[in-house]
């Protein structure tokens, strides 16, 4: 937000620097962003009056001005601004000025006239973006005055960074509030007095949507001129605010929400149809709004109505049919209070971002309202004229927002900050901060203020004392406990191993949100239900995930489409479902990779990854157990996997902790990825469990190796043939392995050749021929009994 220190010093002025008033709200939580100058030095800029204007004799855009700037003479200056008019006072650029966009004036000729100086407009000056003709002075400035002096652009503007639970001071009384609580000098507001009523007309108005606006205060103004010119004074208060202006109705209210925080509208009265609604959208409703834009309004969606149709977008912006113009004769004042979580998200989902629609997301006070609308009166009578009526204000009591009464307890405050302060000095302190504070048992009963949304509970109290006390006031100490170290499971790994292999093994690293598109996720999981999120903070993050694929897949199409052919990720965090009406969080960790298996390079054959090699990633992760051999492979179909590739991974006791496979053709169709992107996607705390080793002699007696080529169905998985050769075996083979696939010449074209070396030991003698051919003898019965396995000659 960007404040004029000018204005702001009308309300609060505490005797210190601009630089000590910015540390001041930085220290207080209200980071200062930067200060900067609100205008160039514009030296040798000052106020002319246009005194005579003559036409150019030889250029018909042109016209030859005579210009007082308090001079002897006047001057002579060529101008081709069409709004230049006779007794204009607009600013002039005297001989020798350089202007910001670095044009030095000097004495010229145009088309062979003379011209001493340069009539400027705002933008020429540094002032605006953007602006059409000269810049008009009003009628009170005093030729050969100094822009400066005439525009008080003696003034810094001040950028604060608010967080979001300090809509409370998005405005100067807000800031001048905050102010006087840190620095104990009193605000002096301007006088707002309530406007009498000259008129009896009201406006009629119904508010259907009562817990969405529990206060809605309106008026009308007849008679207003809205040729009327905004004061010079207000147009530089806007600008210095980051305002622009408009229209003097509408400069006028966006005054009043830069000064005491309230949004409010104005509906040009003829284009008001019956009486005001305030109602949620109905199917198909639509509406065009101020920018030109036409809405297709989503059911749910707050309004302003009359008896036609939607008017405005309640608390984000109006309609353009019922706009205040250049014509506008009779207006209608809204100023209302909208619930947070009606607005919240409304604006991001149309794609908009306004002034109004920031301020009611954060909560505006449900006591500014009637105020608001009087100071706006008050400013529109003296600007543009008119009649007032009576105020209508409309309120649903039990809707409105509730002041939090909070127990605080001394000692809790104590023990809290560390350091030592008297109840009197927490009363002051909660006292300056416009808190109701009444004396109880061990402590007070603390009100909190209309306008702080944000404070509900002891330690929101306790932060506010330390933030006003100051922190530089809390001594730095060491903490007073006892440091143990604390014995580490030796069952459990460290997380930063399991994420250290990834990282040896070449992945990076990404953290994605955990907001996903619905779209992608029911692509990726059809069948897992969607946890949808109320209030999304835009279309494509309306749901949790339920799996990380869904951001894995979303950053690898970033990386591709940033011509990097080799990805390599993976990613750690938690995932979302819900199950016999509980919410559950899991933390999982999962993978993908896509392009070459190694990195490019000129004596290595590029060959593509595959799903053995991010089988073998997974692999090294569950061998980190110390119990690899114990984990199986089981074909398992997955909605996301390729029908072929896809495995769920078991851990020693059968429980499923994870999947991989290859992403499924149409899947990558649909979201324009290449074939062949491997995932994998794992249970983190299974993960972690860490198989304790049972130490054991080593045998002395040799190791025997044999070999088994068999024939079995082409179709069939090699888990399961592992599995019944171990069973069959028994405890003299200590390790087995497949170590040969054949499919082709002499084999039958149904079947596949897999050849198994086994490695045999016994630890009490040494295994002979007989010994070692019972045991190949049993293993291939097994496999022939079990999956009609033929050995191979």
């Amino acid at each position: 937000m960007k404040i004029s220190e000018q204005w702001l010093r009308q309300w609060v002025s505490p005797k210190m620097t601009t630089q000590e008033l910015a540390d001041c709200l930085t220290m207080a939580g209200l980071e200062v962003g930067g200060i900067e100058p609100a205008a160039p030095s514009l030296d040798k800029v000052v106020v002319g009056r246009i005194g005579a204007i003559e036409p150019h004799p030889d250029a018909d855009r042109l016209r030859v001005c005579e210009v007082d700037v308090g001079q002897a003479a006047p001057l002579q200056i060529v101008c081709g601004a069409s709004n230049a008019r006779l007794h204009m006072l607009a600013p002039v650029a005297m001989v020798g000025a350089m202007l910001p966009n670095g044009a030095r004036i000097g004495k010229t000729k145009l088309r062979g006239v003379t011209s001493v100086g340069m009539l400027c407009a705002a933008t020429e000056l540094g002032l605006e973006e953007h602006s059409s003709g000269l810049m008009d002075l009003g009628a009170h400035a005093k030729p050969g005055m100094s822009i400066r002096t005439c525009l008080k652009l003696d003034d810094n503007i001040i950028d604060v960074d608010l967080t979001p639970n300090r809509g409370d001071c998005l405005s100067i009384a807000g800031v001048a509030r905050e102010l006087s609580a840190l620095t104990q000098v009193r605000v002096k507001p301007p006088k707002m007095p309530v406007v009498i009523a000259s008129i009896r007309l009201k406006q009629k108005i119904v508010v259907k949507a009562k817990q969405a606006c529990p206060r809605y205060v309106g008026r009308v103004i007849q008679g207003v001129d809205s040729q009327a010119v905004t004061p010079l004074w207000m147009q530089e208060r806007l600008r210095r605010g980051g305002q622009r202006c408009i229209h003097p109705v509408v400069d006028v209210l966006n005054y009043v929400m830069l000064e005491i925080g309230q949004p409010m509208h104005a509906f040009d009265l003829a284009k008001i149809k019956g009486g005001i609604v305030v109602r949620h959208a109905k199917a198909a409703e639509h509406l065009t709004l101020l920018d030109g834009s036409e809405t297709k309004l989503n059911t749910g969606a707050l309004l302003i109505a009359d008896d036609n149709g939607p008017l405005a977008l309640a608390g984000i912006m109006g309609g353009s049919d019922s706009a205040v113009n250049e014509h506008s004769k009779d207006i209608f004042l809204e100023s209302a209070h909208f619930a947070p979580q009606a607005i919240a998200g409304r604006a991001r989902e149309m794609g908009l971002q306004t002034e109004s629609s920031y301020r009611f997301e954060r909560g505006v006070d449900a006591a500014l309202q009637a105020l608001a609308i009087e100071r706006a009166t008050q400013l529109l009578l003296e600007i543009v004229g008119g009649n007032a009526g009576p105020v209508s204000d409309i309120r649903d009591r039990p809707s409105l927002p509730k002041r939090s009464v909070i127990k605080l307890n001394h000692n809790h405050v104590q023990r809290v900050l560390g350091i030592e302060l008297s109840a009197k000095t927490i009363k002051q302190l909660l006292t300056r901060l416009g808190m109701g504070v009444v004396k109880s048992a061990n402590g007070w009963r603390v009100t909190s203020p209309s306008h702080r949304f944000d404070i509900s509970r002891p330690c929101d109290l306790i932060e506010e004392i330390a933030r006003v006390h100051g922190y530089s006031e809390i001594p730095s100490a060491l903490p007073r406990t006892a440091m143990e170290i604390q014995p580490q499971s030796e069952t459990k790994m460290e997380s930063s191993r399991i994420i250290n292999l990834l990282v040896d093994r070449d992945y990076q690293e990404v953290i994605t949100y955990s907001f996903v598109d619905r779209e992608l996720e029911s692509l990726i999981e059809p069948q897992a239900e969607q946890l949808a999120l109320a209030n999304p903070i835009s279309h494509d993050m309306a749901v949790m995930r339920s799996t990380l694929w869904t951001g894995l897949l979303q950053a690898l199409s970033y990386n591709l489409n940033r011509q990097h052919r080799r990805v390599r990720l993976f990613e750690a965090g938690r995932v979302f479902s819900r199950h016999n009406g509980k919410y559950l969080e899991g933390q999982m960790i999962a993978g993908l990779i896509s392009g070459s298996r190694r990195v490019e390079q000129w004596s290595v054959e590029d060959i593509k990854a595959d799903f053995y090699d991010i089988k073998g990633d997974v692999e090294a992760l569950i061998g980190l157990s110390g119990a690899g051999s114990q984990y199986s492979f089981s074909a398992a179909p997955h909605p996301a996997l390729h029908p072929g590739q896809s495995v769920s991974i078991l851990d020693p006791l059968g429980a499923n902790i994870g999947k991989l496979g290859c992403l499924h053709p149409n899947l990558a169709e649909k979201l324009d990825l290449p074939l062949g992107v491997c995932l994998f996607e794992l249970d983190f705390e299974a993960l972690q469990w860490r198989h304790i080793p049972s130490a054991r002699p080593l045998s002395r007696f040799p190791v025997i190796r044999r070999d088994l080529s068999v024939t079995v169905e082409q179709g069939l998985a090699v888990q399961p043939l592992l599995d019944a050769a171990t069973q069959a075996a028994g405890a003299v083979l200590t390790k087995l392995e497949l170590f040969d696939l054949y499919q082709g010449k002499g084999i039958d074209s149904k079947r596949k050749s897999l050849t198994f070396g086994l490695t045999l030991q016994d630890s009490s003698r040494t295994l002979r021929d007989e010994d070692v051919d019972a045991v190949m003898d049993t293993v291939l019965a097994a496999l022939q009994t079990k999956f009609g396995a033929q050995l191979r000659e």
